[in-house]
Formats: C-alpha cells, sequence, structure tokens
C-alpha cells in the first residue's frame, strides 16, 4: 500500500522545503499537508510559491490537504469568528468561511493535489437539521469549485452527531451528494470502534488517516510506540488490506515530546513497517 505522511505531526512550526526535504529523506512519498496558518498560510503566496518550486522538482508528492479548521493562526483562540464550520446555518457567516476554504484550494494551481480532507463540524457537535441543510449547501459549492480545479472533496468521519460513519452515509443518501470518504481510524476508535465503521464507509473510502489512542481522547497517539493505545491494529490491518489499492496508509500523528523532531521522522518510517508486516487475525 502506498505511504502518506500528514503534516499535522508539523503543525506547530511553519512549513517550509527543509522539513518537506527531511520528509523525503526519511523515505515518505508522499504527504498530505494540514492548513492551518501557523503552519502553511494559505494566504501567504510567498510560502505557496516557495513551495510550489520545491515540489515541481523534487519526488515528494502532495496527495492532499487537510481543509482549514481556523481561519488565525492560534487554533482559533483568537475568538468564535476564527472557527470555520461548513455546518453553520446562519447563510452570510458561512460564506466567509467557505472563502476561508477556496483560498486553501487555489493552492492547487500552483501544487496541485488529488483530495481536500472535509470535516462536517466539530468535535461532539449535535445533530441539527438545520445544520445537515447548510452542509449540503456549502458541499454543492465546494465541489464545484473543487472539481473545476482537480480536487476532489472527502468527507472524513469525526466523532460528533454529524459524522459517524452511519450518519455521513446517511447524509449522503439524503442530499445525493455524489461525495467519497477519508476513513480516520482514531475517529471511529473513539465512535463505536473501527471495524463497524470501516463496514459502512468502505465502498467509499479514498483516503485514511492512522493514529491511535485510549477510545476517549483524539490524542493522535503513535501506532506500536505510544503507551494508551486501544486499537486492534491487526485486526485494522486485515480491514484495510481488504481494498488494496483504493486508498493509502496515511499517518496522521501528533508532536509529542518523547518523539523529538527531526530525528523522529525515522520512527514515522518504522510504523509503515510494522504496519505492512503485522499479521491480520486469520
Amino acid at each position: 500500500m502506498d505511504h502518506v505522511l500528514s503534516t499535522h505531526l508539523l503543525v506547530n512550526h511553519r512549513l517550509n522545503t527543509v522539513w518537506l526535504d527531511k520528509i523525503r529523506q526519511a523515505g515518505v512519498p508522499a504527504v498530505e499537508i494540514f492548513c492551518a496558518r501557523q503552519h502553511l498560510d494559505y494566504r501567504d503566496r510567498a510560502q505557496i510559491n516557495e513551495l510550489g518550486h520545491w515540489f515541481r522538482d523534487s519526488k515528494l508528492k502532495l496527495h492532499s490537504l487537510h481543509s482549514p479548521m481556523y481561519s488565525d493562526d492560534m487554533w482559533g483562540r483568537s475568538g468564535p469568528n476564527a472557527h470555520i464550520n461548513i455546518t453553520e446555518p446562519v447563510k452570510s457567516k458561512r460564506l466567509d468561511m467557505l472563502d476561508e476554504i477556496k483560498r486553501a484550494l487555489d493552492i492547487s494551481e500552483v501544487i496541485p493535489f488529488r483530495y481536500l480532507i472535509q470535516h462536517l463540524g466539530f468535535f461532539e457537535e449535535e445533530y441539527d437539521e438545520r445544520k445537515v441543510e447548510a452542509a449540503f449547501t456549502s458541499l454543492e459549492e465546494l465541489n464545484l469549485f473543487a472539481r473545476a480545479r482537480g480536487v476532489e472533496v472527502l468527507l472524513e468521519n469525526t466523532p460528533n452527531q454529524l459524522s459517524s460513519a452511519q450518519r455521513l452515509v446517511q447524509f449522503l443518501q439524503q442530499t445525493h451528494l455524489k461525495l467519497n470518504f477519508c476513513f480516520d481510524v482514531g475517529h471511529a476508535n473513539m465512535n463505536g470502534g473501527v471495524a463497524p465503521a470501516f463496514a459502512i464507509l468502505k465502498d467509499r473510502i479514498r483516503s485514511t488517516h492512522l493514529h491511535d489512542n485510549n477510545g476517549a481522547d483524539d490524542s493522535h497517539l503513535w501506532p506500536f510506540h505510544s503507551a494508551g493505545g486501544t486499537i486492534d491494529w491487526s485486526e485494522t490491518m486485515r480491514l484495510l488490506r481488504s481494498l488494496p489499492g483504493q486508498y493509502p496508509l496515511l499517518l496522521e500523528l501528533r508532536d509529542y515530546p518523547e518523539f523529538p523532531l527531526p530525528q523522529s521522522l525515522d520512527i514515522v518510517q518504522r510504523i509503515f513497517e510494522k504496519l505492512e508486516e503485522t499479521p491480520g487475525p486469520e
């Protein structure tokens, strides 16, 4: 299976060509860039152009872009207006949020990528029919904008009442949107289990997010290396291998003191090797 690393691991560092070189030297062939402005400022044309020149001359490929969740550079701490949520019922606010995502999508004109990974609501967000309608309107517009740039929007399962695996399928059945999924293994572990979520989403999974947790906290632990992880990676790899070629193994890890960067990038390669070597249960 193809291997991809999310730059979520570096999200508290400004993304530059030095970091990308280190990822490439660690043997990783492709990345997903996490679109947070302290990391990748999609409004900064100088940063985008610098990265674009580097990617054109590099073997490292940009697989996907994670849609921005906040419009500021401090994880939304500047205030509620910095939150980007496509389920926002107030149209004027929602249009401003869509403009932020479109700015990120414009990166594809400088650095081509295949997928935009999109959340449907925030963590623990409650179900509301008005939010479903807002999400439908938002995704209609985003999908058209993205496809004109050669990008496919993927919906990510998240632990809330709008985008569990079952809710995502119901959403597509209700709206008739022809969208596919990014299967987040860690989020599935927090919301009913990996196997049930995979069974629901499998026909439309086009990318993945692999990370571990204790079943309650979205801690993005390192498989096989972090204490407290509860995912059965043998069972998970058996499921993922059942659809070869449909998606890559994409690690979405968090920066922890016990894994100092950039030295810990070597561990990333060992995680990929361990995943590939992990036998599935009979």
